[in-house]
């Protein structure tokens, strides 16, 4: 982290950051199990994006602006709602039954260009026993080509309310902006740690 809501971080909070990094050099063990627990929830992510062709009934809506993320394309903007047929392989894909909301999809390359999702009624997880989603919360993801055909997330916004284990509620809000990508060759964990303590902090 090299900006703090869009000010540099003061001399104390970069140093924190950069003592931080090399930790990470000093002891990959526990790295390798950030990294696996991050991995972990990529992964859930990508089994309810696989299984939404059979959870959701998709509608074609013509005429709706467009986002404009990739110019010169014409975009597909189609509706989704939980198909009444569906029968959630997972306790996971329970949080499907509850969503609905509206899909771009860029139609040269066929990626999501952005989608908006609204929990409109409750959703349980082992019978409300191990959490309970509430109705009203809402997601929106948006993601971009960086080059070379690799699309990756460039905004990710989450307001959902939880009750967990029938004792706690919590409010869970995420704000996820990511710009100015630039690639790299292939490396290392640690040379790519090292390359972020080379990064130097912003003049302004």
């Amino acid at each position: 982290m090299i900006l703090r809501d869009g000010k540099p971080l003061p001399p104390d909070l970069d140093k924190a950051e950069r003592e931080r990094l090399a930790d990470t050099l000093k002891d990959p063990e526990a790295f390798i199990k950030h990294a696996k627990g991050d991995e972990s929830g990529k992964k859930i992510a990508d089994q309810l994006i696989r299984i939404m062709p059979d959870a959701m009934i998709y509608t074609y809506v013509p005429g709706q602006p467009q986002t404009g993320k990739n110019p010169g394309t014409t975009e597909v903007v189609v509706d989704f709602e939980p198909n009444p047929n569906f029968h959630p392989p997972s306790t996971t894909a329970e949080a499907l039954t509850g969503l609905k909301g509206r899909v771009w999809l860029d139609s040269k390359s066929k990626q999501i260009l952005r989608m908006d999702g609204n929990i409109f009624k409750s959703v349980n997880f082992g019978w409300g026993m191990l959490a309970h989603i509430y109705p009203g919360g809402d997601v929106s993801y948006e993601q971009g080509d960086v080059g070379n055909n690799r699309w990756v997330y460039t905004r990710f916004v989450e307001r959902i309310r939880v009750r967990a284990l029938m004792v706690k509620s919590l409010d869970i809000k995420t704000d996820v902006d990511a710009s100015d990508f630039k690639i790299v060759p292939a490396m290392s964990y640690q040379e790519a740690v090292r390359l972020l303590l080379e990064t130097p902090l912003p003049a302004k």
